[in-house]
């Protein structure tokens, strides 16, 4: 199994599960700090963080699977399949305890695959809303080429440039998408609907949308509930999806 689910520090969890809850997804984990929230395709785990550090505000790119040690072994030899060289090694590397491993690609980016804590998707959450995990790297071709091996879905996109989408099979999507500097993560969500109801059912729970048209959709872009932070971009984007073709 492939599902996206990417982790979010913010000292702000309250205005984010109010955020969260509004989008339609819903709470399937709490120890007390650390949560997840379950969208209809994917997750998103919330942890804790101090006001104004480093980490406040920060996506991390991050994918859930079943069998992590399986998870491993056909990552690698997908890659050994593609060329990499066969030298004991390769991109997927298991933790010591063993639940989880991490996947480094030629960018220097690296993300971890964790052991999914419950595999059924919440039949609450909102049907048309996937999470989406953003990729911004320098070298769009070999990331992209790195989500292959870890069994990632090519889905068609509209223009034949550097970006590239994917969907996991368990839920959740994740893009490619050319930015300069160093490597980094992104967030955010898809809706396979209209636009205009969420954005009212955003403003009713008090978060501020706006709705832009774009060439191929609709992009809602919501006030970011960790405004304020130096890691938070001001907004959320919620973009539509239209199917292609």
């Amino acid at each position: 199994m492939l599902r996206v689910r990417p982790v979010h520090s913010t000292s702000r969890p309250g205005s984010w599960t109010q955020f969260l809850t509004a989008l339609g997804m819903v709470r399937t984990e709490d120890d007390g700090g650390r949560q997840v929230f379950d969208s209809a395709s994917g997750r998103l785990a919330l942890q804790p963080a101090e006001a104004g550090s480093g980490q406040d505000g920060k996506t991390v790119f991050a994918v859930e699977v079943g069998d992590v040690a399986e998870f491993a072994r056909r990552t690698n030899l997908a890659a050994q399949e593609d060329g990499a060289p066969d030298d004991g090694t390769g991109p997927a590397e298991l933790a010591p305890a063993g639940g989880a491993c991490r996947i480094s690609a030629p960018d220097g980016f690296s993300f971890m695959a964790d052991k999914a804590g419950h595999f059924a998707q919440c039949a609450d959450a909102d049907p048309l809303l996937a999470v989406v995990g953003v990729w911004y790297t320098a070298d769009p071709e070999a990331a992209a080429r790195t989500l292959l091996h870890i069994g990632a879905r090519p889905r068609p996109v509209p223009d034949n440039d550097e970006t590239a989408d994917f969907t996991a099979k368990n839920g959740g999507v994740l893009l490619v998408r050319p930015a300069s500097g160093p490597s980094r993560a992104g967030l955010g969500f898809e809706y396979g609907g209209g636009l205009e109801p969420l954005q009212e059912r955003l403003a009713a729970a008090g978060f501020a949308a706006s709705l832009t048209e774009e060439a191929f959709g609709s992009t809602l872009h919501v006030a970011n509930p960790d405004a304020g932070s130096p890691n938070a971009p001001a907004t959320v984007w919620v973009s539509q999806r239209r199917p292609m073709g």
